[in-house]
């Protein structure tokens, strides 16, 4: 059920903001890498229930999308943070990217998305080079409106993962989060986590890369949704002994 804010003369109602987990669950991520991811989302979920509650002007709805031998929903509708649950993923296949974009793209359409919602906040976690074409899928996702729109981060699990594709994905590579490391993925699963925050706070603003002049640019030729404080991502290099993937 929608929330709505009380207000002088009436009620507003809040607006709907879509945080979608897309994992990589192939088989490159077995064992420890999708234990961390499992064990670190699940530990963010009160922080992002906390978040939420501070935030009145948005209600945050949360869904999972895997990929490997295809891909699917783990959470078939979306759900109010509140109500969350994260459901511990297992690791096996090969790794379907393209598959995984066709289906969020079919969730970013009206509908089932409204003209009210607030930019949706993708986080993609992938550790290996996609086996499917997943850059005509790609494209056709980021044709969309509220595939343009969208804020997307992605999370480079290991050494072997495509940095290229991610941030094909994410339009900026300073999006694209290194995790070489259990300490580090953790960081930057956390990190991602806060990105729902910034996009419903009443402050936001358009984000891109700035132009020689210094003002602020577009990100993949359109004006980006909303900033989020990059200045805070995790450094990679300062977390964990050493790498290990």
């Amino acid at each position: 059920m929608t929330k709505t804010l009380k207000r002088p003369g009436g009620e507003l109602s809040s607006r709907p903001l879509h945080f979608i987990w897309i994992v990589d669950c192939s088989g490159s991520m077995f064992g420890e890498k999708i234990g961390t991811v499992n064990h670190a989302i699940q530990s963010t979920i009160p922080e992002m229930v906390d978040s939420a509650q501070n935030n009145p002007n948005a209600q945050l709805l949360v869904r999972t999308l895997k990929f490997s031998s295809g891909a699917s929903w783990v959470t078939v509708n979306p759900v109010d943070i509140e109500n969350f649950t994260w459901d511990d993923l297992d690791a096996g296949g090969v790794t379907d990217l393209g598959k995984a974009f066709d289906m969020l793209a079919a969730q970013l359409t009206i509908p089932p998305m409204t003209d009210r919602a607030l930019p949706p906040v993708l986080v993609l976690l992938s550790d290996g080079q996609p086996t499917d074409d997943y850059k005509k899928s790609l494209n056709k996702l980021l044709k969309l409106p509220w595939g343009k729109k969208s804020v997307r981060i992605a999370i480079s699990i290991g050494q072997d993962a495509d940095d290229n594709m991610l941030q094909e994905f994410t339009g900026n590579p300073e999006l694209v989060l290194q995790a070489n490391n259990p300490q580090a993925l953790v960081k930057m699963i956390k990190w991602a986590s806060t990105a729902a925050s910034q996009v419903s706070a009443p402050s936001s603003k358009p984000l891109g890369n700035k132009n020689d002049n210094g003002s602020s640019g577009k990100l993949n030729g359109e004006k980006a949704a909303t900033v989020l404080d990059i200045n805070n991502i995790p450094n990679a290099s300062s977390i964990g002994d050493k790498d290990i993937w």
